[in-house]
């Protein structure tokens, strides 16, 4: 398997490269179909250099859905470490989820015609929940810079194209990259949805459903 490394900020040096490669072969028994891991560090520092921490993302990419995971530590290897266990434990997880599938046939399913859809909890969005996310009105928690506990929240903005695929696909995916939900769009309906986890294998389903534009009065 390939390994591919960029550091943001922080140089690479030979050991940080040959440990990377240790891991691979741990990642690398895991997940066999993967052809190439790709390990980005970014270095940060807070509150003028007081205070400096390392971010490891991984991205395992080949055969299959992309898989990523990342941790922060005030030393790179330290997070290395982490993000690699979290990468397989996902791995161990979407492994584990496909045999319970194959051994014991259960949880969400559809029957083409019949319009239900059993085994997962589907919600309506609420109307604060829509309205949060149209208008973009999303409270930031502040404080005062020089208390020592002072940290600001990020909000990190991603876009994607959209992909249409069903509800059993969207939790799978989920599952690998490591997230509590995943957008995606119900190949059944063609409505925006979010599956997200909820306690052990039990997972939820919230839908946008589509209305006609309101109608401007003159």
């Amino acid at each position: 398997m390939e390994t591919s490394i960029v550091g943001v900020g922080v140089g690479i040096t030979d050991r940080f490269r040959s440990v990377v490669e240790d891991k691979a072969a741990r990642i690398e028994h895991l997940a066999p179909r993967a052809q190439r891991v790709d390990v980005k560090v970014t270095h940060r520092a807070y509150h003028n250099g007081r205070m400096e921490d390392d971010t490891v993302e991984l991205t395992l990419a080949g055969k299959g859905p992309v898989v990523r995971a990342e941790a922060t530590d005030g030393d790179k290897f330290a997070a290395l470490d982490m993000a690699v266990d979290k990468l397989c434990e996902q791995l161990r997880r979407a492994k584990d989820k496909r045999v319970d599938a194959r051994n014991h046939p259960r949880g969400a399913k559809f029957e083409k015609g019949s319009g239900e859809l059993s085994g997962i909890d589907v919600q309506p969005a609420s109307l604060d929940v829509i309205r949060a996310v149209a208008t973009g009105e999303i409270p930031i928690v502040t404080g005062n810079e020089d208390e020592p506990d002072y940290t600001p929240v990020v909000i990190r903005t991603k876009e994607f194209e959209p992909e249409w695929m069903s509800v059993e696909e969207a939790v799978d995916r989920m599952e690998l990259v490591g997230h509590d939900f995943f957008l995606f769009i119900d190949a059944r309906t063609d409505h925006p949805s979010v599956v997200y986890r909820r306690k052990g294998w039990d997972y939820g389903v919230i839908s946008l459903t589509t209305q006609n534009a309101p109608v401007a009065v003159s």
